[in-house]
């Protein structure tokens, strides 16, 4: 669609793969990139937490009540419940600026959290690896604001997720080099570190 587009992680709508449904709870992690005045219509969500976080721009995102602007380096917490509806405007997600820049990610709950909206300015301090969230018992969020040469620890954990969302990271013995916009996973894994080859922002999502 003009004005929109959307990298996909996992299965989702028109997008499918078969191999890739979901990575433990996490069944949903989108990278959206919209311009100013374009979104997403009225649309309902259940059984899940949604978190986004937004990368360049900003965002109008409703949840359940006024919509709010989140901005980059803000994040928003969506407890979806049993079922929740954005209200009914023309557009429920839209790009509150030009060139907006969001990630977001539904994460499967076994027993949802009452419907809630929360947004959260966390403070990253440079070359740490800092939780943002805690969505749902067992999952939690990192971000990660890296200065070339950076290292940081990825968690020990049943399951962790790394999303390179700018910048690079060196080569490691677990991958060749990764770019913005490449990912990499760890099931029962030991903590590992990794370098930063340039200025990164990288995102962490850890399962026990």
């Amino acid at each position: 669609m003009p004005g929109r587009a959307t990298q996909h992680s996992f299965s989702f709508g028109d997008h499918h793969d078969p191999d890739r449904l979901r990575f433990g709870p996490m069944v949903c992690h989108d990278d959206h990139f919209l311009k100013d005045g374009e979104g997403f219509a009225t649309h309902p969500h259940s059984g899940v937490s949604i978190v986004t976080w937004v990368l360049d721009g900003a965002l109008a995102h409703d949840g359940v009540g006024d919509a709010v602007v989140v901005a980059p380096g803000q994040v928003a917490v969506l407890q979806t419940g049993d079922g929740v509806t954005h209200p009914p405007v023309e557009h429920s997600e839209v790009a509150a600026e030009p060139r907006t820049r969001f990630v977001q990610v539904w994460i499967a709950a076994d027993e949802p959290a009452p419907p809630s909206y929360d947004v959260a300015t966390p403070a990253l301090e440079p070359g740490t690896l800092t939780e943002v969230a805690a969505p749902l018992p067992g999952a939690r969020f990192s971000v990660a604001r890296l200065r070339t040469g950076d290292t940081v620890e990825l968690p020990a954990a049943g399951r962790v997720h790394a999303f390179v969302a700018s910048g690079a990271l060196t080569r490691s013995s677990l991958a060749e080099p990764l770019a913005a916009g490449d990912a990499f996973e760890l099931v029962d894994h030991p903590a590992v570190r990794v370098t930063a080859a340039v200025p990164t922002e990288l995102l962490v999502w850890s399962f026990t």
